[in-house]
């Protein structure tokens, strides 16, 4: 059943927990006609609906979820990976994974599912079984032999639900999301975390005898119109001792 704008409007209203009134005022309309548009009493222009989305800051996807429902054309392309207008963005996403080498990156998508990785990453985590196109998350959930490899599982489950639920709210709503989140706050149930946090909050993997401890940074595409892309996540590793940084030095021939 197809949802009418209104109705679409409404809901991303809720979830951005504004009234009408607080709409309008960002918007720069009167409450009045946001009503008007919720309950179909007024159509919005091209320029209202778009405004009304970078208001509510809704994905891309959802943009164009509202712009349709007001019988009005999607602004934003989803188009085939082998598209050549996609071909500067694969260029700088893989530009960026190479050129963090020594150390392991990797690109995910909303899910976390790995969509590329560098060489160190492919070194790093083809023996834990891992490859593009695997979850992390869904890999830490069903799988004891990645949980035991990791020391501090809980802590690091811990705060991936904190990140998970920041993009879950970011998002609106995903259902795939949404029950990684109900997983793993299962999992992480009686978790107290310590009073004081960490300055940095490493990742500590057991392999070969050895632990590697490694933090990461997380970076995004910004100011572009490709539903896909908006979505990638690229997450670089850095060693946070020295034993980490000489091992993957090591392991690269470095």
């Amino acid at each position: 059943m197809e949802q009418s704008f209104g109705t679409v409007l409404k809901e991303w209203r809720q979830i951005r927990r504004m009234s009408q009134l607080d709409l309008a005022n960002e918007a720069g309309v009167s409450a009045r006609h946001v009503s008007f548009l919720e309950t179909g009493r007024s159509q919005a222009s091209r320029g209202m609906a778009l405004r009304l989305s970078e208001v509510l800051q809704m994905p891309l996807a959802e943009s164009n979820r509202l712009l349709t429902a007001g019988g009005l054309a999607p602004a934003y392309g989803q188009r085939a990976a082998a598209d050549e207008e996609l071909a500067p963005l694969d260029t700088a996403m893989r530009w960026t994974l190479d050129n963090h080498a020594p150390y392991p990156a990797m690109a995910l998508d909303r899910h976390w599912k790995l969509v590329a990785l560098n060489g160190p990453a492919q070194m790093f985590l083809g023996p834990m079984g891992l490859a593009e196109g695997d979850s992390l998350i869904e890999a830490m959930l069903d799988r004891g032999d990645l949980r035991a490899a990791i020391e501090n599982i809980e802590e690091v489950e811990y705060q991936i639900l904190s990140r998970l639920r920041v993009e879950l709210a970011h998002l609106g709503r995903d259902v795939v999301l949404s029950g990684l989140i109900e997983r793993l706050s299962a999992r992480v149930e009686g978790y107290v975390p310590p009073a004081q946090s960490p300055v940095i909050l490493a990742t500590r993997y057991r392999m070969g005898g050895v632990t590697l401890s490694l933090f990461s940074t997380i970076s995004q595409f910004g100011g572009i119109g490709e539903i896909a892309y908006s979505d990638i996540k690229i997450e670089q590793l850095f060693p946070a001792d020295e034993q980490t940084r000489a091992v993957l030095m090591a392991m690269a021939g470095q």
